[in-house]
């Protein structure tokens, strides 16, 4: 019986592991507890996926991110709440030392109640800014729903990310049939600064705009933002490849808008939304399911006939042939696959000492059922030091990799330099050489062997003198 019983809780663990590559521990924060109702669909679908949920308002007294110096939570989800700030335990100094431990948010904001101070100053420092007083409305008069919203015009359907933006669509473009839009009801809008780091999942329409309802004024003068100045859902990924998203909108992620049905202006029937499909990319992206690299090796070693077959040597010389290869690895929801460069897009080797001395494409050579080896072969330069094999990848919606391997290029010895008459150029120096030696020797012989004259014939020389 206890045989059995450890069997089932054993069997009991693996169903619920959490396919996120970093932790399964969530911590949910908003308003009440039983607001959670509201969500249940999102929450429920992130419960099965193997996530351990925590619920807590941002006045609770036992909150606490970190204990020990180490995170409590592997993700933070926040939704709308009505402080104006989230207490002492969420200050954006905080939550930054959470994205520099390698956490990951998931912030959904609403045009219905201003977003809390704390996030204020937290987007600001990640270059992500709100419209002025905390609030801010996106309306579109030509893609609404004309069915929740036939006046305001605040209920925005959007075509899914993957059509318009290809660089994306295997992250966010979802693979249901069941509608055609993205509802986007009651939200708010965000302008991103240039950062690098930052990346819009999906923009809003040219004919959006983003305006403060409680304005009544007729005419809207001041705008915060407009058509693609917009970013409706916007990421960021550290430098240590932690994950932060805005989401503009915290009712996409509500039961309601799950199952609504939407009609856009001029069109003759409703359809159903892709909210739900939507928001389980965008969360699996977010909480590290999916774009998550894995460097599994690296090698290189000599390329050469007869020489030792070693990988990853310290030191090489000048002028030889060299390969490296690296295999990869791509996580996806509950496993790793081979990670697949886009077409659009290159895997480089530099081969470095301060600067690079060769950029080089590294070529798919082997695939397996959960890695790609990457390979080039090139020939060293001819300069003796320290260099680095160094891989930097580093693309929107795909965790950075950046390895760098050490090893030292050395000159060539004396006894390693080839013999002069193995050098077909220095036939005609050892020609001169030879016929130099030849003709002096050929002297030499000639003077030490020729015969002196005779003594008579030197004394009737001196009397015909």
């Amino acid at each position: 019986m206890k045989t059995l019983l450890s069997f089932l809780l054993l069997l009991l663990a693996a169903l619920s592991h959490a396919i996120s590559s970093t932790g399964d521990r969530l911590l949910v924060i908003l308003e009440d507890v039983a607001e959670k109702e509201s969500y249940s669909k999102f929450l429920g679908d992130l419960e099965g996926r193997g996530f351990q949920i925590s619920y807590e308002t941002p006045k609770s007294e036992g909150l606490s991110v970190f204990h020990l110096g180490e995170r409590s939570y592997d993700h933070i989800l926040f939704l709308p709440t009505k402080s104006k700030g989230l207490g002492p335990n969420l200050t954006p100094k905080i939550l930054l030392d959470f994205i520099n431990a390698n956490g990951n948010i998931l912030l959904a904001l609403s045009a219905a109640q201003p977003a809390p101070t704390t996030i204020v100053s937290l987007l600001l420092e990640l270059d992500i800014h709100l419209p002025p007083d905390r609030q801010g409305l996106v309306v579109d008069h030509f893609n609404y729903d004309i069915s929740s919203s036939p006046e305001k015009h605040d209920v925005l359907l959007l075509p899914p990310p993957g059509p318009l933006r290809p660089d994306i669509k295997d992250f966010f473009a979802p693979t249901s049939t069941d509608g055609e839009f993205i509802a986007f009801p009651n939200g708010m809008g965000q302008a991103l600064g240039p950062g690098a780091l930052l990346s819009p999942i999906l923009r809003a329409p040219s004919t959006s705009y983003s305006y403060n309802p409680k304005e009544q004024a007729e005419v809207i003068d001041d705008l915060f933002a407009s058509g693609a100045q917009l970013s409706l859902v916007s990421t960021l990924q550290a430098r240590n490849s932690a994950r932060f998203t805005v989401l503009g909108s915290a009712d996409m992620l509500s039961d309601k808008w799950f199952d609504a049905k939407v009609k856009k202006v001029g069109e003759k029937k409703a359809a159903g939304t892709l909210n739900r499909e939507f928001s389980k990319q965008v969360s699996g992206w977010t909480f590290k399911e999916t774009g998550v690299l894995r460097v599994n090796w690296i090698e290189h070693h000599l390329n050469e006939p007869g020489a030792s077959n070693a990988s990853n040597p310290k030191i090489y010389r000048i002028k030889n042939d060299v390969t490296y290869s690296i295999s990869l690895s791509e996580y996806s929801w509950d496993k790793y696959i081979p990670f697949t460069v886009p077409e659009s897009d290159d895997l480089q080797l530099e081969f470095s000492m301060l600067s690079p001395f060769y950029r080089l494409k590294l070529h798919p050579t082997i695939s397996s059922e959960d890695s790609t080896t990457y390979s080039v072969s090139f020939k060293l330069p001819d300069q003796h030091g320290i260099f680095n094999f160094k891989v930097n990848y580093k693309r929107p919606f795909y965790s950075n990799v950046e390895e760098k391997n050490t090893v030292s290029v050395r000159h060539i010895a004396h006894d390693e330099w080839p013999r002069s008459y193995v050098i077909s150029g220095a036939w005609p120096w050892i020609a001169g050489i030879g016929v130099t030696v030849t003709g002096w020797l050929s002297f030499c012989a000639l003077w030490l062997y020729s015969k002196p004259p005779s003594t008579d014939a030197r004394k009737e020389s001196k009397k015909k003198q």
